[in-house]
């Protein structure tokens, strides 16, 4: 809905990883740098880890759509909480390799026989495992075992990238896991974009899609965004999704502080389960609340109730709980009238 409000060619903040929106922010760039250099050994083990949303994902697309096709085969693997013989199974099926009703002996003949023809034709196989934090020693045995493979004598054309969460890395130290370590030839951590970063992310993003400055963010609003996310990427992109929403839906040209801040209190309501605010409360509780704040907005005197001069803080509380919540339901039937608007227009085209 909002792109089309301020004409923008695609949704620039969409969750799904794009190669082509790619920011390469310093640490970013730093991840790619070490992905390149573990390629270029040709075997073992390269690890990336970061926090939930911070663009592991989105860095191994920008690689893959760099590297040569002729050159590379890629396979991935997402579901990760399975048994090491169930990950070996995977493993095959990544590479196109038929498992059912197979055994491990003669799927590991099928797999050395598809690197015996990928090398000789000059290509090499790069695995992919997303989420290895949740990977079993068990399973990571598995990994570890195939990229001992060997054809005639030499190592297999296999290189496995590992991205995971930092907990990972606390996986990885186990004295059970030191022969995994020692085929680590790559490793870094990918933090969150600094506040300065995170402005030129959203730039870059929106400049993708031809944005000119409609809407314009403020100062304000550039730091509400990081300052609700803290420069992890896919936060961004989910805040800064609903805060073009809402500018739409107000028919706003300009991005604000404020708007930020209603926004972000919104999604953590409606996402992460925030305090319930007065829509989530009883009749009886809200008639107690209004009593509790009347009664501390005046004080005992002379006898009987005499108005103080400062009504008490519980009376402000829920006076900027009612604005909230009146301003929400403004907003959803906003959002109401807009969607009915969409669909009269869509009913009437199709007739």
């Amino acid at each position: 809905m909002y792109e089309k409000f301020y004409d923008f060619t695609a949704m620039p903040f969409q969750l799904t990883p794009d190669s082509r929106f790619f920011f390469g922010s310093k640490g970013h760039s730093r991840a790619i740098a070490h992905l390149i250099y573990g390629l270029s050994q040709g075997e073992g083990f390269i690890i990336v880890t970061g926090e939930v949303g911070a663009g592991k994902t989105t860095l191994v697309e920008r690689l893959w759509s760099e590297l040569d096709r002729d050159t590379y085969t890629l396979a991935r693997i997402n579901t990760t909480q399975v048994s090491g013989e169930d990950l070996f199974r995977l493993t095959m099926n990544a590479f196109g390799i038929p498992a059912v009703g197979l055994d491990k002996a003669t799927l590991l003949r099928d797999f050395q026989d598809m690197l015996r023809a990928y090398a000789a034709g000059g290509r090499r196989c790069l695995l992919v495992v997303d989420e290895a934090q949740n990977l079993s020693l068990e399973a990571l045995e598995e990994l570890r075992m195939l990229s001992n493979v060997t054809i005639d004598g030499a190592q297999a054309p296999l290189q496995t990238i590992l991205l995971g969460q930092p907990q990972f890395r606390r996986k990885l130290a186990s004295p059970d896991l030191d022969q995994l370590r020692q085929r680590v030839l790559a490793s870094y951590h990918l933090g969150p974009l600094s506040e300065e970063e995170t402005r030129a992310y959203i730039e870059y993003r929106l400049n993708a899609v031809g944005w000119n400055n409609n809407p314009s963010f403020t100062d304000g609003a550039f730091a509400a965004i990081y300052r609700y996310t803290g420069g992890i990427p896919r936060r961004v992109n989910r805040l800064c999704s609903r805060v073009l929403l809402y500018g739409a839906l107000e028919e706003s040209a300009t991005i604000t502080g404020p708007m930020v801040d209603n926004t972000a209190l919104e999604l953590q309501k409606d996402l992460e389960g925030g305090s319930p605010g007065p829509a989530a409360r009883g009749p009886a509780d809200m008639a107690a609340q209004i009593g509790e704040a009347l009664v501390g907005g005046m004080g005992m005197g002379g006898g009987g109730f005499g108005y103080q001069e400062e009504r008490g803080p519980a009376y402000a509380d829920l006076l900027r709980r009612v604005q909230a919540l009146e301003e929400a339901v403004a907003r959803r039937e906003r959002v109401f009238q807009r969607l009915m608007d969409v669909f009269s227009g869509f009913n009437a085209a199709r007739q």
